[in-house]
């Protein structure tokens, strides 16, 4: 089972885990105390990256988590055994098909396994990245799963859908901040519950999953992915309230806050520490060179941040990490660059 023990995946989880940290200039996890420890979990991560977003949940504990993924890159018979063991499993979305939808069903099956033996299952329910400070339409999977998992076994336990908000300082490139917002869960037990209880008694609940309950599920969970990020609608005003809500953050955002350093101070560090950059970049010129021509074929700004950590962790591997402090000057030195740039 996709959810059982793997010792090598299990070695290799705290690397890959420290060097996800490491590749933010700061990095935070916040309210993991809300994460439950009594039932079932569905996590629900807003969806703004590619692969950088599973591996933010991932680390949000030393737990065992699966994950799920759309279908079309399963295709390759070697991708998706490789995928399967990396805890990934194949989903298709709406915009594949409703014939496509229709074979979630071996998926649905193996998800509801995972929880029922209480290892945490992770979907993205917006089904599709979106790098803005705002959400898309929830999809239904992720609820059509929890409530077939509560009228499966939710009276053996209780099933959690526990919001996170990913908040990426820059959504193109990784050397920056990143903080992890995990909100309160919502109790799928107690809101089915109270979502009957609060019916005209004249009015009897639907077979099976009641439309209406799913609807007022995904109600609930977009609100409360909403608090975790600094949710901006997305609108013809969207750039003008993003640069308001920017510049004076909630908290905990404001703990991220960029203090905003003079041009000339920017310039002067160029230029003084720029003996240091030419042997850096010298040291380190082949992860520049791979992720260079990587990053020209992916049209996908959104993945480059994904690829660029694929590329990090095979070179931190191959040069035992010796090369790291010169890769993350060089980090440094682009994202004082990008910040005049910015201006």
């Amino acid at each position: 089972m996709i959810q059982d023990k793997d010792r090598l995946y299990s070695c290799l989880r705290p690397y890959v885990d420290w060097i996800f940290r490491h590749s933010f200039r700061r990095f935070k996890y916040i309210g993991r105390e809300n994460i439950p420890t009594d039932g079932a979990i569905i996590f629900a991560p807003n969806h703004v990256d590619a692969l950088c977003d599973a591996m933010a949940v991932l680390g949000i504990d030393h737990g065992q988590k699966v994950f799920v993924a759309r279908a079309d890159i399963f295709k390759n018979p070697k991708a998706a055994k490789f995928l399967n063991w990396l805890k990934i499993m194949p989903i298709n979305r709406m915009r594949d098909g409703q014939d496509a939808v229709l074979h979630n069903d071996d998926t649905i099956n193996k998800a509801l396994a995972t929880l029922h033996d209480r290892v945490p299952f992770c979907i993205l329910p917006e089904g599709t990245h979106h790098p803005k400070h705002t959400l898309l339409p929830l999809q239904k999977g992720i609820f059509r799963i929890a409530l077939m998992a509560y009228q499966q076994f939710g009276a053996e336990m209780p099933i959690y859908i526990v919001p996170v908000g990913l908040e990426y300082g820059d959504y193109f490139h990784l050397w920056d901040t990143l903080m992890v917002n995990v909100g309160k869960p919502i109790c799928v037990n107690d809101f089915v519950k109270n979502y009957y209880a609060s019916l005209p008694q004249e009015e009897e609940p639907s077979e099976g999953l009641d439309p209406k309950l799913i609807l007022a599920l995904r109600e609930e969970l977009t609100q409360r992915m909403r608090a975790q990020i600094l949710w901006v609608p997305d609108d013809e005003h969207y750039e003008e309230n993003w640069a308001a809500l920017r510049d004076n953050p909630r908290p905990p955002f404001d703990e991220f806050k960029k203090k905003k350093v003079p041009a000339w101070l920017r310039i002067l560090f160029l230029v003084l520490t720029f003996p240091i950059f030419v042997p850096c970049v010298a040291l380190t010129w082949p992860f520049w060179v791979v992720w260079l021509i990587i990053q020209h074929n992916v049209e996908d700004r959104a993945f480059h941040n994904s690829v660029q950590y694929g590329v990090q962790v095979i070179f931190y591997t191959l040069t035992l990490c010796l090369t790291m402090p010169f890769w993350h000057f060089v980090e440094e030195y682009r994202y004082q660059i990008r910040q005049l740039r910015n201006r």
